[in-house]
């Protein structure tokens, strides 16, 4: 299983520089140890799930290096102890990378499905979302629904 973590992540790496973001280094243990670590919510995305979806590992790979910007260490227990409001701008960013790689990518269809996560999970559900972040995470909703509805509005070019 190591192998094929290491070549989902390096590819992610890849799919990241090429479209602009920054050089984002996560290892292999950080990122199995992330995502199999404690978690606060009721989230049914398992490792496999991840592994088997590039836009989830962009959003896993970005949330997992913006903790390590401010500092954090990753371990199991990373999430628990990591302040809500810190996580959840670590979250917010993941996100917020995860849909513009979509779009840029002309994958409307996955962009309004994690919307549609994103609203019903973060927005409507999310009893940990610090009231704080609250009109970053609706902004990034609105923001990016109107991009997803343009897109795919827009003729196919044949």
């Amino acid at each position: 299983m190591s192998n094929e973590i290491d070549a989902k992540i390096r590819k992610a790496q890849e799919a990241l520089k090429q479209f602009g973001h920054g050089p984002v280094d996560v290892s292999v243990e950080e990122f199995y140890d992330y995502m199999t670590g404690e978690i606060f919510s009721d989230d049914p995305t398992t490792l496999r799930d991840v592994l088997g979806n590039e836009y989830i590992m962009i959003h896993e790979l970005v949330e997992i290096g913006e903790l390590k910007k401010i500092g954090r260490k990753i371990s199991k227990h990373v999430i628990m102890e990591t302040p809500k409001i810190p996580f959840y701008t670590a979250h917010l960013n993941a996100i917020e990378t995860e849909l513009e790689y979509a779009l840029h990518k002309g994958d409307t269809y996955w962009a309004k499905i994690r919307l549609r996560q994103h609203k019903e999970s973060v927005l409507d559900d999310d009893p940990n979302l610090p009231e704080a972040l609250r009109p970053r995470a609706e902004e990034i909703y609105e923001k990016r629904r109107r991009l997803a509805k343009q897109a795919s509005e827009r003729p196919l070019k044949l």
